[in-house]
């Protein structure tokens, strides 16, 4: 049967990539899950593969491929779902691609990022060797919900792993850092240990102690709400980190610190060697849509995923912090966009658009991002709903020396793509 289920997974992948359909990397799982719901499990029964499962709101795709580069570097066979194949179906998809038909595949890792809603579900099908959580933002409430609602379903879940799952956990995210307490697996903690005066900012998350509910006080605030915190009346504190610093760091962005000290910190905990590891990270180019670059009508053009109010902040302050001058922003309400977007105006717009001149909005939301930035102070921008369009007229403001910044939600960030570069990615 799961024979079958490769030949036929196979066959309709290569369909919709020959006929520009996409990569096929969500439907021949899809399929498969229907034909066999126990597909995913069979294949890892009785398998030495490594089993690697990422989550949280923000840098899933570029801590995945990030760990894949390190573990390649260091000469192990891997392979990876696909950004937004991040549901069981994708995973499912995955194993489908990097199979062969004759002869058995023999493969040192698996590199799953996960959805936040799906981690109870992969957990009882999967028996992870490490779970890393990277943080958690508010982003598509009307799929996911509170933060709360998220981190409860996860600590539940994590109660039933095997006792040799290791979890990686962002100590500066007090509720991510609180899954390591009272919990039988091995807890590993990466977290910065910058001193700083910044403090807690509009529509920060996470600022309430996860054990007894009270105001939590930081000395350093990072972004959002991750830095050095503590409860000071049950005394719960930022645990001590097994990493907190590298010496280089392979993308621009405070945030992107944390998905390489993730990374680290797993190629540490596997013995990998210090050189191979700073190999990698100066091998390592982005995932698509992460800070991707391309070169169009002579002009460079950087690509910032921009889907929730935490990740569109930090995209405009590392464009501010590289000087941008051209930004295009780009904001959908689709499926994987979330159909709620009334979180831009948790983004800090008046703050951090005072210093960009040229400024072009489009999507299918794109008059309510024009009333938000009118809020903000702008009045310096151009509404063009044809995306195709947009991206032209933001090209012909960008001087050739210059680059053109674009800022889009997740669908929308296809769209550019596809236009860009002329074929679909998913």
């Amino acid at each position: 049967m799961n024979l079958f289920i490769l030949i036929f997974g196979k066959i309709f992948s290569f369909l919709s990539r020959q006929f520009n359909l996409g990569h096929g990397s969500t439907w021949p799982g899809h399929i498969a899950l229907k034909i066999n719901p126990n597909f995913v499990k069979d294949y890892f029964l009785n398998n030495k593969t490594k089993v690697i499962i990422i989550c949280g709101t923000n840098g899933k795709t570029t801590t995945s491929k990030l760990i894949e580069t390190i573990l390649k570097e260091n000469k192990k066979r891997v392979f990876i779902n696909s950004s937004g194949a991040n549901l069981l179906n994708g995973i499912a998809s995955s194993i489908i691609l990097s199979s062969s038909l004759f002869k058995k595949e023999n493969y040192d890792f698996a590199i799953f990022e996960v959805d936040e809603n799906s981690i109870p579900e992969i957990n009882k099908t999967l028996d992870p060797d490490y779970i890393i959580a990277l943080n958690l933002f508010r982003d598509q409430l009307d799929r996911y919900g509170e933060i709360d609602t998220i981190t409860k379903k996860w600590k539940e879940s994590f109660k039933n792993l095997s006792k040799n799952s290791v979890l990686i956990l962002n100590a500066d995210d007090p509720q991510i850092a609180y899954l390591g307490n009272n919990i039988k697996n091995k807890s590993l903690y990466f977290g910065l240990n910058e001193k700083n005066n910044n403090k807690i900012s509009h529509g920060a998350d996470s600022t309430y102690c996860p054990r007894c509910f009270n105001a939590l006080t930081y000395d350093s605030v990072y972004f959002s709400h991750l830095g050095n915190w503590k409860c000071e009346k049950c005394g719960l504190e930022k645990p001590k980190t097994n990493i907190s610093s590298l010496p280089y760091y392979p993308l621009a962005g405070e945030y992107n610190k944390y998905n390489s000290l993730a990374g680290v910190l797993l190629a540490k905990n596997e013995n990998i060697k210090e050189e191979i590891i700073k190999t990698s990270l100066k091998k390592f180019t982005p995932a698509f849509g992460r800070q991707e670059e391309f070169i169009l009508k002579n002009r460079k053009i950087k690509i910032f995923l921009s889907k929730n109010p935490t990740s569109f902040n930090e995209s405009l302050a590392t464009i501010n912090s590289l000087k941008a001058n051209n930004i295009l922003i780009v904001l959908n309400d689709r499926i994987p966009d979330g159909l709620d977007v009334s979180w831009i105006w948790d983004a800090h717009a008046e703050e951090l658009l005072q210093n960009i001149n040229n400024i072009t909005v489009s999507g299918d939301r794109c008059y309510d991002l024009g009333l938000r930035l009118r809020y903000a102070g702008s009045s310096e921008f151009k509404i063009e709903p044809d995306l195709k369009n947009a991206i032209n007229l933001s090209l012909e403001k960008t001087n050739q020396n210059q680059t053109l910044y674009i800022l889009p939600t997740y669908s929308a960030m296809l769209d550019v793509r596809k236009l860009i570069i002329g074929k679909k990615i998913l």
